[in-house]
């Protein structure tokens, strides 16, 4: 199955993040490993209409990196953790989504050697979690998501009725915006807490 084009990403960064629910997040080791994980959980992020970017496009590189191509791979940070996002619209406007959990589907034992878990959903049911355990790298920083070290393979769509939307993670600009997707009973899906309290839909 071919990878999404990094034109995929171009559209609406929320009708992005709602689409990526079962993708696949696939990552290639230096080593030539194959480690994959079904997207459960993603947050989308506009600036032109967002107030929370007031904070993202404030730090080093990230205003020029937000508005550059789609489908360009950027790491930001929270708490000096380094999490994935993927930039979306057009090239000049900042937009991004961010991945913040999976469900291994393939190279759990390895992905549980770079992150040593007691519980099996811990390994990445977070967005540094999932970076850690699968061994992404500053190197990805800047790449095209469709490149050969990580990329992105459709999945089997996710009806409506098995995605749960929500306001996103630790805001508080923007809290009330209904942009975090998440796939309903999913244990994989992150402990992080909503910012605002919305009618699920």
């Amino acid at each position: 199955m071919h990878a999404l084009p990094p034109s995929f990403f171009a559209g609406d960064p929320v009708e992005v993040a709602r689409t990526l629910l079962g993708a696949v997040l696939v990552r290639t080791l230096a080593t030539g490993e194959v480690l994959a994980a079904r997207i459960v959980e993603t947050e989308a992020y506009d600036c032109p209409r967002d107030p929370s970017c007031h904070v993202i496009v404030r730090l080093p590189g990230a205003a020029a990196m937000l508005a550059g191509p789609p489908g360009t791979v950027y790491f930001h940070y929270a708490y000096d953790q380094p999490l994935l996002n993927v930039v979306c619209r057009p090239d000049g406007v900042q937009a991004a989504i961010l991945v913040r959990a999976a469900e291994p589907v393939w190279g759990e034992e390895s992905m549980r050697e770079l992150r040593a878990v007691k519980r099996r959903t811990d390994l990445s049911n977070g967005p540094a979690k999932l970076m850690t355990a699968l061994g992404m790298s500053a190197d990805l920083k800047g790449a095209p998501i469709d490149g050969p070290g990580l990329y992105i393979v459709p999945g089997e769509a996710v009806p409506d009725a098995d995605v749960q939307t929500t306001s996103r993670v630790g805001l508080r600009r923007g809290a009330d915006l209904p942009w975090r997707f998440l796939i309903l009973g999913n244990p994989w899906v992150s402990p992080g807490k909503p910012s605002m309290n919305l009618s699920p839909t």
